[in-house]
């Protein structure tokens, strides 16, 4: 008899969640065959206060079984560093509808890391405040103030701090946002994009899994700035197809960095 593993493992992921003896609501996580695991420790503050939204990080998935399937409530939102250790576990994630954005643990909000030279100093204060507005506690990498400063210096300070976990998503501004990606693209692990509306950043997101956004401060007024922002942290990174297609993506990367590694070692 011909068993479709995917069909069951969906299914018990969803009687998982319905049932009264698995964590629900604020951030249960059930791992298929494993039992039930626990919230990382540092969310059990967060979840006093029935406004937020969880984010399961990395340290949830402790103890999970290579390869298992997790089952998450629906308003759990995924690390980026989470997502990361169950790719490369092979750990797959379900919900009842879909895995939704990235953020971390704890009782307060997540941070955000913003960067920009001097055309972009004006508009960075804006969208620092609107990662207020919108939840978010920003990691302001500089400039702050608006004598002439060098754009790579700020964009790498944000990509690093996104590829080392200190922020879940990143933003750098600067006249036009192009010199910014293509700086913050050279660090592994970061997947930028420039945005200027929300049709490109919502693209950006479920199409690409961007981890930083990139903004050209001559595009931009605060109005639109805020639109942009918006809707690239609340898109999800898509699935299926698209999760595909940034995989080769990854892989690209992960090619070029081991030839890189092999040049130097050759020195």
């Amino acid at each position: 008899m011909n068993l479709d593993i995917r069909s069951i493992a969906v299914r018990a992921a969803q009687r998982a969640l319905a049932s009264p003896n698995a964590p629900s609501g604020h951030g249960g996580v059930v791992v298929l065959g494993s039992g039930s695991r626990p919230l990382d420790p540092a969310l059990k503050a967060q979840l006093a206060n029935s406004r937020s939204r969880p984010w399961v990080t990395e340290h949830c998935l402790d103890g999970t079984l290579d390869g298992a399937m997790v089952a998450l409530a629906p308003d759990v939102r995924v690390t980026a560093k989470a997502h990361e250790e169950a790719h490369e576990r092979g750990i797959r994630f379900q919900r009842g509808h879909q895995v939704t954005g990235t953020g971390f643990g704890g009782d307060h909000p997540p941070l955000v890391a913003i960067g920009c030279d001097h055309g972009g100093f004006a508009l960075k204060q804006d969208v620092m405040a609107s990662l207020g507005e919108l939840g978010y506690r920003p990691l302001d990498m500089g400039t702050r103030d608006e004598r002439s400063a060098d754009y790579p210096d700020f964009a790498r300070a944000v990509a690093e701090a996104v590829a080392d976990g200190r922020a879940v998503l990143g933003v750098c501004i600067d006249g036009a946002g192009i010199g910014s990606a293509m700086t913050a693209g050279k660090v592994p692990g970061v997947l930028p994009a420039n945005c200027w509306d929300t049709r490109t950043a919502a693209n950006a997101r479920e199409h690409n899994h961007a981890n930083v956004l990139c903004l050209g401060a001559g595009h931009l007024d605060r109005g639109s700035a805020h639109a942009v922002l918006h809707t690239f942290l609340s898109t999800p990174c898509g699935e299926g197809r698209h999760a595909r297609r940034v995989e080769k993506i990854w892989a690209t990367e992960t090619r070029y960095s081991k030839g890189c590694s092999k040049g130097a070692s050759g020195v």
